[in-house]
């Protein structure tokens, strides 16, 4: 998604927008208004704004002097992706690391942003239904719109054609050309949906049914939320009848796509080890699958557990956070779970079930009793500690080899004890507030290994928390201004994990645990915003001199994402004083 691209600002409005919601290597791209026809690109240098100009000629794009491009869009990838170097003129290097985002000009779900022609016309085509249609972001001029419709004319390869419609946007007024305006692209789209579009060549294209986005801006997903969360009326033969949501089309389009994912499960299908699975068709990915090391080579199968790495692919962050998903324990199992444990320098547990819900056993007590300990294979667990908050339970286990007592390791365990039996929370401020403590106890070990996070078949809640959680990390990382597909989220980790996220109920849980997750971020700035309102301080020049210590901002980095996640009813002293000892504990442990 072309995000990037601010269409209505000036310099100034660039430079306030990088200073109050960027970082370091943030930047946007906006029309030049000192020359028209140009743009600038403005990018967050340290504590300063500086401002790049680039050429439109009429037939391509460059840096005055640079690469020539055919897009703006294909310029700025080319160097966010590091091919080409930025360089200010005394000499510092310009790195545009972080696209600060506008908002889209709908939030209409047929608005597909920065979508090209031939991949607009690939989902056209794909769906084979003539009147279907979708709005994207003019590649060739930034700030206008194209409309692109499926006829039912052929083309020269025999596939239906799809027409362009190049839609102007004018004063902020939208147009196809003629003397027709409107307001907005919903008025635009709604008028030629009545009326249909004359082409130059004669020929008349309708619209009839609109080609779906699943991709939103994060800031405006309460408004997506409350699309999906329609149900129109709909008269069948003299009854009113509701036809199926927004929700329910988005999870079973991904039902159908799950299905074309054919991988190997042949190590939980072999004779010795199918005993090790807590249900016989719920098998992890051979390519993904957690192997056991250090067991006895002579026993067949001594090197499976039922768990699969997960990582999240689709954003590529520095300090890559993985998962690992797995089932509930079996009895059989508690050996092989703790040497995963040692084996993976886990420090965090999260559990999303109950030992025994409904009269079903869900999960056998790996742990031992409060103050007690347990022999698990070739390692000692004990429970130091136990205390129940509101919606969970945390026990402080310690794990070592027995012959090597010496050698410890703190296992924090987090038990979510809110989750129902059937169907998911009422409201996900719980949920919410519980990643924000496990996160902020994964955060305390520097170099820790996955998190693993486990209910009883390992797919269901666990993916639902694994969703969440990814896309709160990105979130934080890019700003609450990012694209989120949180269909595309849930097609990732299924192909690292089969059957991650398994009911509608559960994934309408993951856009309303993030849309709560926005506005609360949303609130936060805006006390942040009232709070220093006050102060009119002018721009002091900003040396531009580089840290020698990058792992101390690497930690002050963390310690703002961390802050970030205090709940809002966190926000006082005693919170304050939570992050201060975080941040203490984080400084010890890297640099002692």
């Amino acid at each position: 998604m072309v995000k990037w691209f601010h269409r209505d600002i000036t310099g100034l409005q660039a430079e306030e927008m990088l200073k109050s919601r960027g970082i370091h290597g943030s930047f946007l791209a906006r029309p030049s208004k000192k020359n028209v026809g140009d743009f600038s690109l403005s990018v967050r240098l340290g504590e300063m704004v500086t401002h790049i100009r680039i050429q439109n000629t009429g037939d391509y794009y460059d840096l005055y002097g640079g690469e020539k491009f055919a897009t703006l869009s294909e310029l700025v990838e080319y160097y966010t992706a590091e091919n080409g170097i930025l360089q200010d003129k005394d000499g510092t290097i310009i790195e545009l690391k972080y696209p600060l985002n506008c908002s889209d000009p709908t939030t209409e779900r047929w608005y597909h942003g920065h979508l090209s022609g031939p991949n607009a016309e690939k989902l056209l085509t794909s769906r084979d239904e003539p009147g279907t249609f979708l709005v994207r972001e003019s590649l060739s001029k930034p700030g206008d719109f194209v409309l692109s419709v499926l006829t039912d004319e052929r083309s020269k390869t025999g596939a239906k054609r799809v027409s362009h419609i190049k839609i102007m946007c004018q004063n902020d007024r939208y147009t196809v050309g003629g003397s027709e305006m409107f307001d907005t692209l919903t008025d635009l789209v709604d008028h030629y949906k009545r009326k249909g579009i004359e082409e130059i060549s004669g020929n008349w294209v309708y619209l009839k049914q609109p080609y779906y986005s699943t991709r939103v801006n994060a800031a405006d997903i309460d408004s997506r939320v409350k699309q999906l969360d329609q149900t129109a009326d709909k008269q069948d033969e003299g009854e009113g009848q509701k036809s199926k949501a927004g929700f329910w089309e988005e999870f079973d389009a991904l039902q159908k796509m799950e299905a074309k994912v054919k991988k190997s499960r042949e190590e939980g299908q072999r004779p010795e080890n199918k005993s090790k699975n807590r249900y016989k068709n719920i098998l992890p990915f051979n390519e993904t699958r957690v192997t056991l090391k250090d067991t006895d080579p002579n026993v067949v199968g001594s090197d499976y557990i039922n768990a699969n790495y997960v990582r999240n692919t689709l954003y590529e962050a520095t300090d890559e956070k993985v998962y690992i998903a797995t089932q509930g324990c079996l009895a059989t199992t508690v050996n092989d779970f703790w040497q995963m444990v040692w084996q993976e320098n886990t420090h965090v547990i999260v559990m999303t079930t109950r030992e025994v819900e409904k009269g079903r056993n869900k999960c056998v007590p790996y742990w031992p009793e409060l103050h007690s300990t347990k022999e698990v294979g070739p390692y000692v667990v004990t429970c130091t500690l136990e205390r129940e908050a509101t919606d969970y339970k945390v026990r402080l286990l310690e794990i070592g080899p027995i012959d090597k007592p010496s050698i410890c390791r703190e296992v924090w365990h987090y038990q979510y004890l809110s989750w129902p039996d059937h169907g998911v929370p009422q409201e996900p401020g719980g949920v919410l507030s519980f990643l924000t403590q496990v996160n902020a106890k994964q955060a305390e070990f520097c170099h820790a290994g996955p998190m693993i996070i486990h209910c009883s078949a390992g797919i269901g809640r666990t993916g639902t928390i694994v969703v969440i959680d990814m896309i709160i990390e990105t979130i934080d990382t890019i700003g609450i201004d990012c694209d989120i597909d949180i269909p595309k989220y849930i097609q990732m980790v299924r192909e690292q994990r089969s059957g991650m996220v398994q009911t509608e109920a559960q994934y309408k849980f993951i856009y309303l645990a993030v849309s709560e997750y926005i506005q609360s971020t949303k609130a936060k700035q805006n006390e942040a915003e009232t709070e220093y309102g006050n102060l009119q301080l002018k721009h002091q020049p900003a040396s531009r001199k580089v840290s020698n210590q990058p792992e101390l901002q690497l930690l002050f980095v963390s310690l703002a994402v961390h802050r970030a996640r205090v709940r809002k009813d966190d926000t006082n002293t005693s919170g304050l004083e939570e992050i201060r000892n975080h941040f203490s504990v984080a400084i010890k442990r890297c640099f002692y």
